[in-house]
This record gives structure tokens, sequence and C-alpha cells, in this order.
């Protein structure tokens, strides 16, 4: 199997995008890696610190290392990890890639953090992918009654700030605030993205760019983002759910089933099925 970096440089110059679905249970990894089957395309199965303490990183990397050796493309991601101590954690238990996430840090803390995580992992002797985070995009993937403050245009990340913060930290990828936020709006659209700063910010720094927050956008900002440079689309929230939502129609259509084999292999379906529609999309099949 190709090495993540590898991968999403060749999606990146091929104008696709890989997509990263963040998990906290055997079922939503099961799903996925059905997904990866159908598809015979690669997929990165993300964990932030809140989702790893319920379904550690070992356990995933347990799973997955099994759907690999059955030749299913998947990828450990350590998403979101906010401190070093967790971050050495991550690469420690065998991250195929890490987020660190210093947005909300003054600059030069988010260059300290970073710089430290990238040297960790260069020590490690293994090919970690490192992305970092800069600009503010909102810290959590539920559904929100209004938009979280702070995510404004004025808040975009700026071409100057990528390009110093890529140069001294040596990071992989980079992650910019671009008018995405984590979560979805109960009621509202979500706020549109802007094509036009990630195609700048991409053609100065010259990695692939991550698109986090990506739930609830519309296909066309999406599409033109990754056209721009996007190689990475997270998505969380949407998958989250879709997940309860089928979990409760299936619990709903079988009341007196107490197999959960049973009610869940249903939901596993549905969640394939989303998956399967998503990452196609993404690589333009």
């Amino acid at each position: 199997m190709k090495p993540l970096r590898e991968v999403l440089n060749e999606y990146r110059a091929a104008g696709k995008a890989v997509g990263h679905f963040n998990i906290s249970d055997s079922n939503q990894l099961k799903a996925i890696a059905d997904a990866a089957k159908e598809t015979c395309l690669p997929i990165v199965v993300g964990l932030s610190e809140g989702e790893r303490d319920y379904f550690t990183l070992l356990e995933a990397r347990g799973l997955i290392d099994a759907y690999q050796k059955e030749g299913v493309p998947l990828y450990l991601n350590a998403d979101h990890t906010y401190g070093l101590d967790k971050a050495k954690a991550a690469i420690d238990a065998g991250v195929d890639s890490i987020v660190v996430d210093g947005a909300k840090l003054p600059m030069e803390e988010n260059l300290k953090l970073t710089k430290d995580v990238v040297a960790y992992a260069r020590a490690s002797g293994r090919d970690v992918v490192i992305e970092a985070e800069l600009g503010y995009i909102g810290t959590s993937s539920k559904l929100h009654d209004e938009l979280p403050e702070g995510v404004t245009v004025e808040n975009l990340t700026t071409v100057e700030d990528a390009k110093r913060f890529v140069s001294e930290t040596k990071v992989d990828c980079f992650a910019p605030a671009i008018g995405n936020v984590h979560g979805m709006l109960k009621n509202a659209a979500e706020p549109r993205l802007h094509p036009e700063r990630v195609k700048e910010i991409s053609d100065a720094i010259g990695l692939p760019l991550v698109l986090h927050g990506a739930s609830g956008n519309t296909p066309e900002d999406i599409r033109a983002c990754i056209e721009a440079g996007v190689a990475l689309v997270h998505i969380n929230t949407e998958f989250r759910v879709a997940y309860r939502d089928s979990l409760k129609a299936s619990l709903e259509q079988n009341p007196d089933e107490v197999a959960p084999y049973k009610f869940l292999a249903p939901v596993e379906e549905k969640l394939q099925e989303f998956i399967a529609s998503k990452v196609r999309w993404f690589a333009r099949q």
C-alpha cells in the first residue's frame, strides 16, 4: 500500500481529494472499510482526542492493520491534537498522520508546538505525515444553533502567515481557515468557502491542503476548493448525524430485536453508502 504522503501528493496533482472520516467505535470503522473495499479508494480514519479517550488509537491501529492485510486502503490519523504529550503518545501508537491543532494559540506558541511535534515524528523513524492548522474554524463537531464566534472573513488564513508557518515548521500538510467551520448549523446555510484563498495559499506553499469542517458545505464549494489545492476533506458531524439517524430508524423498525449485529447491520449499510458516495465524488469518479 502506498504511503499516505505519496497518496496526498498524487491527489493534489490530479485535482482530487481523499476522504477523512472520524470514528468513535468499530461499527463506524467497519462501514468505512467496506466503503474502501467497494470503491477501491483510499480513506483516512480519524480520531480526535475526545474520540480516542473512548476508542483508543491502539484499538483502531489493530483493526486497521487487519484491514490493510486484506488490501483495504485505510490510514489512521490522530485528529485535532492540542498538546505535545498527546502528540507523542499518538505517534508512539503508530498513526500514519497527526493533526497538530494550535489554531487557538498565539502564532509563536502554535509554531513552537508544531515544530516540537515535527521533530519528534521525524526522530521516530517512521513516515508520519504532519498536518498543522492556522486560523480559527471553531472546535466542536456538533450541531450548532449559530455560527461560532470568531469564524469570520476577517479571520481567514492569510498567504503571508501560511508561508511563514510552513517554512518554519516543515509540516507536510496545511489546514487553513477559508470560511469553513467545524460542526453543522441546525437551521441555516453554512458560510461560503473561499476557494480563491485556497488557490493563493496552495500556490504559495506547494503542499496538500486540508479542508476541515466540510460537513454541510455545498458540493460546489467543496469541489472548487479541491480544484484549488485541497487534497484531504474532513467529514465528522455529517457522518455522526447519519449514524444517529440510521440507528434510530433501525431500532424503530425492529423494536423487539436484541441482537446488536442484526439491528446494526442496516446502519452499517447506510453508512457505507454515505461514505462511498462522498469519496467517489471527492476523487471525481
